[in-house]
C-alpha cells in the first residue's frame, strides 16, 4: 500500500521562502552596482571604439575626396553623397545609417576641427559637455 505523506510535510514554510528572499536580495544589492559598474565602463570602451571606427572611415571618404566632409555635410556624407563630391565612392559603412553612440545619441562631427584634422566625440552618458565617469566626453584626440 502506498504512503500518503502528511499535508505539512511537503513544500515549504514562510520563513523558509522569507530566509531564501533575504539572502537573494542580499546578493542582488552587493552583486548589481558592480554589474552596472562594469556595463558603464563597457559602454565607454564601445564609445571609443566607434570614434576610432568613424576616424578611420573619415580618413577613407579623404582618400577618394581629396578633403574631409564639412561640418554641414556631418558624418551623413559617409552613407549618402554630399551634391559637391564628385569622386564619391560610398557608401563607406557597412550599414546604410549612422550609428548613434552607445547612450543612443548622435556623435557630434566638426571639420576643420580644433584639436585635429576633425573633431569627433560623444558627449558621454548625460548628452552634455563635460562631466566624469560614465557622463564624461570620449573624444578623437585624447
Amino acid at each position: 500500500m502506498k504512503h500518503i505523506k502528511n499535508r505539512a510535510e511537503t513544500g515549504f514554510t514562510l520563513l523558509e521562502l522569507l530566509v531564501v528572499l533575504g539572502i537573494i536580495a542580499m546578493l542582488a544589492g552587493i552583486v548589481g552596482p558592480q554589474v552596472m559598474k562594469h556595463m558603464g565602463e563597457s559602454k565607454v570602451k564601445a564609445a571609443k571604439v566607434q570614434i576610432e571606427d568613424l576616424a578611420a572611415t573619415l580618413d577613407m571618404y579623404k582618400l577618394d575626396l581629396g578633403n574631409y566632409p564639412t561640418t554641414e555635410e556631418g558624418l551623413k556624407a559617409l552613407v549618402e553623397s554630399p551634391d559637391s563630391a564628385k569622386r564619391w565612392n560610398g557608401p563607406y559603412l557597412r550599414k546604410s545609417k549612422i550609428p548613434l553612440d552607445p547612450w543612443q545619441n548622435d556623435y557630434k562631427y566638426v571639420f576643420p576641427g580644433e584639436h585635429g584634422k576633425f573633431d569627433l566625440l560623444s558627449l558621454g552618458a548625460d548628452g552634455r559637455e563635460g562631466g566624469e565617469g560614465e557622463d564624461k566626453d570620449i573624444n578623437s584626440w585624447e
